[in-house]
């Protein structure tokens, strides 16, 4: 295995540069150079560093850097983690400036969330690309734990097997190789179904919504965070990139899921970009005149934000009743027989998340557990072979498949060589369906 004792992140005072900067440092107690546009700000993540892998310790292992000693840091290093901005110029320019610097062998990693590796690759002189590589880690890496690996036709084999037994071994990923096409598996997977929650929310807007869609996908259905959240946790802006690449950059077969909503597009064009903005963006905390913090959601038909609504939807109260018991199976049983709207958008949701996903993991994950680790370990949602054996508690899943989508669409995915190929997941269901609070 590689040895890495020096790592140089670029772009260290971003939010996922300054994470991954403390799994090097922690987990595998890497001298790490912190590399920012400006000092203060490199200072400054090397504290948000510390704490999110709560280890104030690892300040000694973590060096503030500015560009200026960019070159430095990049030749001292073996490996060079690149985490600027999701923009492929900016990238480009980065990855030229490194190449410049760089010692033999040293190892060259981005962490786009779905920008072509290979592209990237070919920014650098062709004796380089062999040693770079897409080392793709999930918000929060102390969390989740997935770590998607995306090489490229130069890449170096031996260099590729001893750079995953290194993020496996030492860093304590869960690795998945994945092959280079837009957002890679596990944003495909998880903004498909996230990207149409944000359409159903612009169709149902009179019905509430944002809001009104979250509470259809609860804990009940099998995911940690609300979709929207999600949306809101990770940022507009982050959501429409992953979208707008696969969109625009494939011919993917449920393309038409990955259109950005209108709405959505103007919250971005004015900084309304989520959590990390102090305008808001699908939700927006604000204090009381008591001094109390309140959560609001934006309203689509207003373009205002307003309090959330409490949704009382029969079918997700039964299935909380029985989750809250251990009745999984009477709580899928309740999702498939139930006739509200609500009911029949979930199921359906859930059932097309099992396809589309599996049909993923075969195509770009080249094994059909693929799509598993990158679920449970990147999303913390139910994952589609656990959530199929959920499903088939209550019957098989080829039979409910058949009866509840359409025939087309299990055409349009080749349904019946997915079932070939199912087998049993290594994940529990029943950690993921969790009944709301």
């Amino acid at each position: 295995m590689r040895t890495i004792k020096t790592v140089t992140v670029v772009g260290a005072n971003g939010t996922m540069g300054c994470n991954v900067s403390a799994i090097f440092a922690s987990f595998g107690n890497a001298k790490v150079y912190m590399v920012s546009r400006n000092i203060e700000d490199a200072k400054a993540a090397v504290e948000k560093a510390a704490k999110s892998v709560r280890a104030t310790a690892i300040t000694a292992n973590l060096i503030p850097a500015d560009y200026s000693l960019l070159s430095k840091c990049v030749a001292e290093s073996d490996l060079i983690f690149e985490s600027v901005a999701e923009n492929f110029e900016t990238k480009a320019e980065v990855t030229r400036k490194i190449a410049e610097n760089i010692r033999e062998k040293t190892v060259i990693c981005s962490g786009t969330s779905g920008l072509s590796i290979t592209s990237l690759a070919q920014q650098l002189p062709e004796e380089l690309r062999g040693c770079y590589l897409g080392v793709h880690m999930f918000n929060p890496p102390y969390y989740m734990t997935l770590c998607e690996v995306i090489p490229t036709e130069y890449s170096d084999k031996a260099l590729l097997n001893d750079i995953k037994d290194y993020l496996a071994e030492v860093l304590l990923r869960t690795v998945v190789e994945v092959a280079d096409v837009p957002a890679f598996l596990g944003n495909r997977i998880g903004f498909q179904f996230i990207n149409q929650a944000m359409q159903l929310a612009q169709d149902k807007a009179e019905r509430g919504g944002i809001d009104y869609v979250d509470a259809i996908f609860g804990p009940f259905s099998g995911r940690a965070m609300y979709p929207l959240v999600t949306s809101d946790f990770v940022g507009l802006d982050v959501h429409k990139a992953i979208v707008d690449n696969v969109y625009f950059n494939t011919e993917d077969k449920a393309r038409d899921s990955f259109v950005f909503p209108e709405f959505a597009r103007r919250l971005v064009s004015e900084g309304r970009l989520g959590r990390k903005s102090a305008k808001g963006g699908l939700y927006r905390r604000e204090k009381t005149e008591d001094g109390k913090s309140r959560i609001l959601v934006y309203d689509i038909m207003t373009d205002g934000y307003r309090e959330q609504t409490e949704y009382d939807f029969a079918f997700a109260g039964k299935m909380n009743a029985f989750i809250k018991n251990g009745e999984y199976s009477s709580a899928i049983a309740e999702l498939l027989t139930d006739v509200s709207a609500e009911a029949r958008l979930c199921c359906e949701a859930l059932l097309k998340y099992i396809v589309y996903s599996l049909r993923c993991s075969l195509d770009f994950g080249g094994s059909i557990h693929a799509a598993d680790d990158v679920m449970a370990t990147g999303y913390n949602w139910c994952p589609p072979l656990a959530m199929l054996e959920a499903f088939e508690t209550v019957k098989g899943f080829k039979q409910i498949a058949k009866e509840k989508l359409a025939a087309e669409y299990l055409e349009r995915y080749d349904f019946e060589e997915i079932i070939s190929k199912v087998e049993p997941s290594k994940y529990d269901y029943r950690r993921y369906f969790r009944a709301s609070r």
